[in-house]
């Protein structure tokens, strides 16, 4: 017999993004929710830190306007002003390689229905070719044409099915890798096509507006540690950090005990919102069919350069870049909380494989220069501070088959289920993933104590 409901309660095990999401979801219906987080913080892989004077994010992260669920989680946590997004779509692209020197393109949207919405920006778009430009519209409409969710694409790689429509190396460089190596975390041979055909039908050939950028403008930790707990506080949530869970199993009467130093919790639900790893680690037997799956799911590194100099070096938000190492380059000046003057720039690196352990001395040299190249303004300025953030685990590898690896949120186990963006979203590792998959982990949870409840987002109800 399940336990009156008064009494019903469940542990999320893991303070990123999934987990606060499933335990604001459950409190948000009538649980009672203690979450537990090993770290001393919330928010995950996407905080903040303070390094002298400055609060530092980790990594740069961004989010779209196609991204619902992260922008619930935003609302929720009353942040959604410190995270605008564009008006439209706009993104510098520097090409420092040209043969006639540096040329810088954009990639701007329309309000025109989609796919007309880019055609503009095509068009003009100085990196291509006229032919190329052709051959990435006639990609664009192939791609539209897609099921992401079909297996059969998750089977090949990106690039094996770009080679297939057309599309030249450069046309990769400056086009597909530029938008996919940023969201996938990986180069279009290394990525499943599944994946790649989501975010770019998602984000580019459905809603004129679905790819218009949003990011932070306060520092991460604003809004998934300090926001987040204030509204885990006040939906009743009990929040322990430094408090990691050692154990899970299940009790005679069908309940679970969730062991962590000092104590032992008893839950009628629990979710495992913490990486593929630890949740393989933490699972009792028979909970899932292959547990070692869990195992075979990759990882994928980012890399993160801090640069701080002395004067105002970049008069816009943001920009990418080609023909350099550079992949994408943000002020967080204002941000960070950096005072005298001067200007702080982020440069984030994904697929960072052969670069995440080297020394920062040799970072230094190599990225100093290549920013001086890109940036006019930065030569002969004074560089007050480099350092540098790694995240050897950053996302999961969107390598082709790694679908079939994903497990759901439902176990095998009565009342244990599993969060996180490895976890089968039918998304990369993005923060939207994080928090849709706390939405159906929180979801079964709910229908498994019998609680009414509804999707937070039209889209999916």
């Amino acid at each position: 017999m399940s336990a009156p409901v008064a009494e019903q309660h469940a542990v999320v095990v893991g303070g990123g993004l999934a987990g606060i999401t499933a335990a604001l979801r459950l409190a948000d219906c009538g649980v009672r929710v203690t979450l537990l987080e090993g770290r001393p913080r919330l928010g995950g892989l996407a905080f903040s830190f303070r390094r002298g004077e400055l609060t530092v994010d980790n990594g740069q992260h961004v989010y779209l306007r196609c991204c619902t669920a992260y922008r619930w989680f935003l609302d929720r946590v009353d942040g959604a002003a410190l995270a605008p997004l564009q008006d439209r779509l706009d993104v510098p692209v520097l090409d420092v390689a040209h043969p006639r020197g540096p040329r810088l393109g954009r990639l701007r949207r329309t309000a025109l229905p989609v796919p007309l919405h880019l055609g503009r920006s095509l068009a003009a778009y100085p990196h291509l070719s006229l032919t190329e430009r052709a051959a990435v519209a006639r990609a664009a409409l192939a791609l539209r044409k897609l099921d992401p969710a079909d297996p059969a694409l998750d089977g090949i790689d990106f690039a094996t099915w770009l080679g297939r429509h057309g599309q030249s190396a450069r046309a990769v460089e400056a086009l597909w890798d530029l938008i996919g190596v940023a969201t996938l975390n990986a180069p279009a041979p290394h990525a499943s096509m599944g994946l790649a055909a989501m975010v770019f039908k998602t984000a580019l050939l459905t809603e004129p507006g679905a790819a218009d950028i949003g990011w932070a403008h306060v520092p991460l930790g604003e809004l998934h540690d300090t926001r987040a707990r204030k509204a885990l506080d006040s939906a009743g949530v009990r929040t322990a950090l430094r408090t990691k869970a050692t154990r899970i199993s299940r009790t005679d009467d069908g309940r679970w005990t969730v062991d962590v130093p000092g104590e032992q919790l008893t839950a009628d639900q629990v979710v495992l919102a913490v990486p593929q790893r630890e949740t393989h680690d933490l699972l009792p037997d028979g909970a899932l069919d292959d547990p070692g799956s869990l195992l075979d799911i990759g990882t994928a590194p980012i890399l993160n350069l801090h640069v701080v100099y002395d004067r105002t070096v970049l008069r816009q938000p943001f920009f990418t870049a080609l023909g350099s190492p550079v992949q994408w380059v943000f002020d967080r000046t204002d941000s960070s909380g950096l005072k005298g003057g001067g200007q702080y720039l982020a440069v984030s690196q994904s697929a960072a494989q052969n670069e995440i352990d080297t020394p920062v001395a040799e970072l230094r040299a190599r990225y100093l220069p290549e920013l001086e190249r890109l940036l006019p303004a930065a030569r002969g300025a004074g560089v007050r501070d480099f350092f540098v953030t790694r995240e050897r685990t950053a996302t999961f590898a969107p390598t082709p088959g790694v679908g079939r690896l994903r497990p759901g949120a439902r176990t095998r186990a009565p009342g244990l289920h599993l969060a996180g963006t490895w976890t089968a979203t039918g998304w990369p590792a993005t923060m939207e993933g994080a928090v849709r998959s706390g939405f159906t982990a929180a979801a079964a949870a709910l229908t498994a104590l019998g609680r009414p409840h509804e999707h937070p987002l039209k889209e999916a109800a």
